[in-house]
């Protein structure tokens, strides 16, 4: 049976539950907000504390990654995901949660190598990228202030 555009879009309109699309996207916006809002105050914390803005800014990444990683083993990330849609992918949480999420999946290989590759199935390409990216850029620099 072939269908129409018009009618193929009748029939997804009918079926599928309507996209509060402004609705999801400031709460997006207020997850994400609120995830870097509590980096900012964590790392006011490491400074009120008496730790100098380099220290505060290295825990502060530290105590999101561990947080972000805790939560993913809980299986609380994904829930928080599911409703926060694109907010959750704040980088330094995000980043943590699929490097997790990928290591959590080791059984078929067995807990020490399985949890080691599938960590790197995810942070390798984007650690080789970044290295990558590093030397190229690097040497663009370097070349542009030789001359």
């Amino acid at each position: 049976m072939k269908l129409s555009a018009q009618e193929y879009a009748r029939r997804i309109k009918r079926a599928g539950p309507p996209s509060l699309l402004g609705r999801d996207c400031l709460w997006a916006f207020g997850v994400g907000g609120g995830i870097c809002l509590l980096g900012e105050v964590l790392r006011q914390w490491y400074l009120k504390n008496g730790l100098d803005p380099e220290l505060a800014g290295t825990l502060t990444s530290c105590t999101l990654i561990a947080l972000s990683a805790v939560l993913t083993t809980l299986g609380l990330y994904q829930k928080l995901a599911a409703k926060a849609g694109a907010g959750s992918l704040v980088p330094i949480t995000g980043f943590a949660n699929a490097v997790v999420s990928a290591a959590i999946e080791f059984k078929a290989e067995g807990r020490v190598p399985g949890t080691g590759a599938k960590m790197f199935t995810i942070a390798g390409p984007v650690i080789v990228y970044g290295t990558l990216a590093a030397v190229v850029y690097g040497g663009i620099y370097w070349l542009l202030t030789a001359l």
